[in-house]
């Protein structure tokens, strides 16, 4: 922590094509700042009272809201669009990456503060912000921030694109050539499948798709059937790309695109034959796209989200995106007809579908303005036995680090378990793992070879929940059995369990893990996994099983912490033991890396750690409501966020223990939904090699000094830089030189 100084970066919409170091947002929520205390903190002379139990720590001011500090973490992924350190591509797909998740942010946070508004059922989080407050925050900084996008997207990056060949042609640069095969592109493949809807009595505005790319006409002139020219409304096909290629014969050199949307400006004339197009302009609605299913009511899950997952397409609107070069009584009328005011409205300089851009990465073949790619790396363990890895994991628990070391080792092991006589019976949870999934593939030969195969699989994993339907449909026709977890409780745990028959005795053995049984987010995504034939571990899994499948009491583990029932408790217990040690004068220590925290009581026990003089690192990704370097309360509290190639997904839980360190890896963030409201496990690193392994892992995340942003006490992230004559440390780049195979 010494090596770095942060960097105040002030908010601004301006100059974006200043240099990554000196562009960066500060988003600062409202609280009071109070003059640090300049007390002594060491262990002689004399030392700071005890904590002050005065001091309210339920006061919403040292809180911050979840929602705006949602939004803080995706504006550090805009950040990125400006970092020159990232290859030019991946700038452009950070970009992106802000607007799918922005979608999601007004998909699912939005639509449930407004629908609390709506019912009048506000209710006041834990900051005291009310759900109106919220809002008229979040639509503060999305309006400023979406401006700010599109102008980093118009005056930095689609320049650096066209310096590199990479052209996104409008139509006022087409040649005549290229004019010519727009017209046959459009002649040919638009113009059969689009559906143009004339407004009148007879046909009133349409439901639209959620998040489609749609069009608002200004018609002039009489149709065939003597009605007088109005307004009519064009969806785009969407089973057309938004992002077409120029064939190159007809392009001087590079790679050159030209969007669907401009193809279809050109030629709405063609649409409306006799008619005058006075306007067309392109715009998208954002709709709530949260499912419901009553827990007490809904008697077949599966039956209740097929339901739901239509209605999903046409929930009420949240958000309009509208060209910004439309006309205000068009834009009006628009408001009207999805019910929203002008709070809710985003002019837009560019494409209203950004996200679809992503097309382009697999378009173009220039790895010079791409990651360099690497093969993820083996642990020795594995290196050593080329035989089975059940062999290897007999010799000792073996820890996998993503995307640093490979996830093949994972579907390996089931692959092996599938075709081994010996293998007696898997389970597995399945919350994300992809169409076409190794996985999947391993789990179907197994059950059509005889094995006993349990599979519990989460049909409501959030937006990927039409994918698990068809998944279990496929693993019940070859014979699996197939649970739905608890209808109350999201099965988010990651484990599998395999049984094999060894010498005349069945063995146990089980994968744990912090992300998903997901093979290609397992190259995007940072996450740990332990195979282990431990017993106690091994039965710990087979116990959490028993209780998805069948029914009884809560079961005592060995080892394994789990929710609903006790992680929880025994956080709140490990942090509290840490305070007293403290208390004592004894060394305390806790590093927490997570992607979000939110659970007050998490915090307050967090607080009470730090009053007590504990020294606590966290490194959270995303959503903190706990606010660090309070005076009196958190000051021993340091907060900060790792935003890079990959995105941070570990889960890590130390705690120094009065020298007999305990390390955690989970598949649970410091969130209410996941200690109450989730099934989870959180597993120790029992083996003292890998536990010490973890904890030089987690020393280099808090040695980062070139892509971490340090958490003010006001709200404000402060991008960290090396300090004068230090070197610069990435702790992403440093993991990938030191586990993985190679790096190009």
């Amino acid at each position: 922590m010494t090596d770095t100084k942060a960097t105040p970066v002030p908010a601004t919409t301006e100059a974006v094509d200043t240099p990554a170091t000196d562009e960066s947002t500060q988003i600062t929520q409202a609280s009071a700042q109070r003059a640090p205390l300049r007390i002594n903190q060491s262990k002689t002379g004399v030392r700071r009272r005890k904590s002050d139990d005065s001091i309210d720590l339920d006061a919403p001011d040292l809180y911050f809201n979840r929602e705006l500090s949602h939004l803080q973490f995706n504006i550090r992924v805009l950040e990125q669009s400006l970092d020159a350190s990232h290859p030019l591509l991946n700038r452009l797909l950070f970009l992106l990456i802000f607007s799918s998740n922005l979608d999601e942010f007004f998909e699912i946070r939005v639509a449930g503060l407004r629908r609390q508004v709506a019912l009048d059922r506000e209710k006041s989080g834990v900051d005291g912000m009310r759900p109106s407050e919220v809002l008229k925050e979040v639509s503060r900084i999305c309006h400023e921030q979406v401006e700010r996008q599109y102008k980093i997207l118009n005056e930095v990056l689609i320049p650096a694109l066209e310096d590199n060949q990479i052209r996104f042609i409008r139509r006022d640069q087409w040649t005549r050539q290229q004019t010519a095969w727009v017209e046959d592109f459009f002649n040919n493949e638009i113009l059969p499948v689009i559906s143009p809807i004339g407004l009148d009595p007879s046909h009133p505005f349409p439901r639209l798709v959620n998040k489609s790319l749609n069009f608002i006409v200004s018609l002039e002139g009489k149709d065939a059937f003597g009605r007088e020219g109005g307004m009519a409304i064009l969806p785009a096909p969407r089973s057309l790309s938004r992002l077409i290629r120029i064939p190159d014969e007809l392009c001087e050199g590079g790679d050159n695109f030209v969007f669907l949307s401009s193809m279809i400006h050109a030629h709405a004339e063609l649409l409306f034959p006799g008619m005058k197009v006075k306007g067309c302009y392109q715009f998208r609605i954002t709709r709530n796209a949260d499912l419901s299913v009553d827990s007490e009511e809904v008697s077949d899950l599966a039956s209740a989200l097929r339901g739901e997952l239509l209605s999903r397409r046409y929930g009420d609107a949240v958000r309009l995106e509208v060209a910004d070069n439309c006309p205000d009584e068009l834009v009006a009328f628009l408001l009207k007809q999805f019910n929203l005011t002008e709070e809710e409205l985003y002019r837009v300089n560019g494409p209203v579908n950004l996200n679809r851009l992503m097309a382009v990465m697999g378009q173009v073949n220039r790895p010079d303005l791409q990651y360099a790619p690497f093969t993820p790396g083996l642990p020795k363990l594995l290196r050593k036995d080329a035989g089975s890895i059940f062999n290897a994991i007999r010799q000792g628990d073996i820890l996998l680090h993503h995307p640093f070391e490979s996830f093949s080792p994972v579907e390996d092991l089931l692959r092996e378990a599938a075709s081994d006589p010996d293998v007696v019976a898997i389970k597995q949870t399945l919350y994300r793992t992809g169409a076409d999934s190794n996985i999947v593939n391993a789990l179907v030969e197994a059950a059509r070879n005889g094995k006993e195969v349990t599979v519990v699989i989460e049909l409501r994993a959030r937006f990927d929940e039409a994918d698990n339907l068809t998944l279990a449909s496929r693993l019940q026709e070859a014979g699996a059995i197939v649970i739905y977890g608890v209808v109350a409780y999201k099965t988010h745990a990651k484990m599998m369990h395999i049984l094999r028959r060894e010498s005349g005795r069945l063995r146990h053995y089980a994968h744990l893990g912090t992300g998903n049984y997901h093979a290609k987010t397992s190259r995007l995504y940072t996450d740990y996994g332990l195979l282990t034939s431990n017993q106690d571990l091994c039965e710990d899994v087979h116990k959490v099983f028993l209780q998805l499948c069948g029914m009884g009491q809560v079961l005592n583990m060995h080892k394994l912490l789990h929710a609903p029932f006790t992680l929880h408790k025994r956080l709140v217990e490990m942090i509290e033991r840490e305070a007293e040690n403290a208390a004592a004068g004894k060394k305390a220590r806790i590093i927490i890396k997570t992607n979000s925290i939110t659970e007050p009581k998490l915090i307050k026990a967090l607080y009470k750690a730090s009053q007590a003089g504990v020294e606590i690192d966290m490194v959270v990704r995303g959503i903190c409501c706990l606010k660090p370097g309070v005076p009196e309360v958190s000051e021993n509290i340091r907060v900060r966020s790792i935003i890079g190639r990959f995105l941070e997904h570990t889960r890590v839980f130390s705690f120094h223990n009065d020298g007999k360190e305990e390390i955690y890896c989970a598949s649970a963030d410091f969130m209410e939904r996941n200690m109450f409201h989730r099934v989870e496990t959180c597993f120790p690193l029992l083996e003292t090699r890998l536990a010490n392994r973890v904890r030089k892992d987690l020393e280099t995340y808090l040695l980062d000094n070139c892509q971490s942003w340090e958490l003010q006490s006001d709200g404000s992230y402060l991008l960290n830089s090396p300090g004068e004559g230090k070197g610069e440390v990435s702790v992403q780049e440093t993991l990938l030189d030191a586990y993985a195979e190679k790096v190009s």
